[in-house]
């Protein structure tokens, strides 16, 4: 067995790291790691985890770390990973950060995102971005894993057939994103309170969100040729999933069909990346509510002509898909298990 851990157990994504690893055949659960929740157990934090697991949360140690685990997850703030990150590096077989503290390689656009989240040039180039539809090989026998933003992951995924499959040049991607209020995390803020929340359509980046330079960032480093990827951000009054409409010009000619035939043998034997027809179901797909519960990208490429754009439509889970079920979706390529273990689940809708 694989020995876990997790440090931020308290949190969303923390929660769900602990859902999926007691359900996943060849892992064990080690180590719950926190600091608000000390001495707390499991249950007491996550109503849904009613288990006596013999574990409470322990104060973040990097030595019993060490000592306990061949695997362990940073579901932590970005500060907090990349000080972490720095001590666990080469004492534990695999590091797994769900923040942003290592998404972008480049120093001076994450110096621009992440001001306040110090790390070595020499340690960030060191982790794999872990997207494991586009880099899968990347990630076998790596130490340290840097899990995408879920944002990022449903972008990165709507646009490399584009990009790294036809090798068409983006002139221009102009993106609309917009997720449910889990994607904030726990912390209190009077926008998010339910009487503000509900039913509310926020534009909280209306101007640029840091999930659009991360995504910039991997498919240069891709060697995908991006003239500008802007986004603009919205929070909606839905809990759980996202979506991104990516809406991208390009002087390449290309037909709705070729763009279809291109998705679908991209994504040919990828298990949790379904291309979709926008009009395969009984309501227009992909929607957030068709992928909630599951490890599931729902993908969508259609073309306007009339507008000289083609248009990229992404939905998923994102504390599945964009935190807690591709982070341990890497971590089945990192120990040569199949992609699928532990994430069998299907949606569940209605929601």
């Amino acid at each position: 067995m694989i020995r876990a851990g997790i440090v931020g157990a308290s949190g969303l994504a923390g929660g769900e790291l602990i859902r999926l690893v007691l359900q996943h055949p060849e892992l064990e659960l080690a180590y719950l790691g926190g600091n608000s929740s000390v001495g707390r157990r499991p249950a007491q934090l996550h109503p849904g985890l009613r288990l006596d697991l013999g574990l409470t949360v322990e104060a973040v140690d990097a030595n019993r770390i060490a000592e306990t685990c061949d695997v362990v997850f940073l579901s932590t703030p970005a500060s907090v990973s990349a000080r972490l990150a720095a001590e666990l590096a080469d004492r534990v077989a695999c590091v797994i950060d769900l923040s942003g503290a290592f998404r972008i390689r480049t120093p001076e656009l994450h110096q621009r995102w992440y001001p306040k989240v110090p790390r070595t040039t020499e340690l960030a180039d060191r982790f794999v971005y872990g997207v494991p539809e586009l880099i899968g090989e990347s990630l076998e026998h790596a130490a340290l894993i840097s899990v995408p933003g879920c944002y990022a992951t449903a972008l990165t995924l709507g646009l490399a057939p584009l990009t790294l499959g036809l090798g068409l040049p983006l002139k221009t991607v102009v993106v609309d994103g917009k997720s449910g209020s889990s994607g904030g995390g726990l912390q209190l803020r009077v926008p998010d309170l339910h009487p503000l929340r509900s039913g509310a359509i926020a534009p909280y980046a209306p101007t640029g969100h840091r999930h659009a330079a991360e995504v910039s960032d991997f498919l240069e480093r891709g060697k995908a040729e991006v003239g500008s990827l802007s986004m603009s951000a919205y929070g909606v009054g839905h809990v759980r999933g996202l979506m991104t409409s990516a809406y991208v010009f390009t002087d390449a000619e290309v037909t709705e069909r070729e763009l279809q035939r291109a998705y679908a043998r991209f994504y040919k034997g990828h298990r949790f990346v379904r291309v979709r027809r926008h009009t395969e179901t009984l309501i227009p797909v992909p929607d957030p509510q068709a992928v909630i519960g599951s490890n599931y990208c729902d993908v969508a490429v259609l073309h306007d002509p009339e507008g000289g754009r083609i248009v990229v439509l992404s939905a998923l889970d994102n504390l599945l898909k964009g935190a807690a079920g591709q982070a341990v979706q890497a971590l089945n390529r990192r120990f040569a298990l199949p992609e699928e273990t532990g994430l069998t689940m299907l949606p569940v809708m209605p929601t």
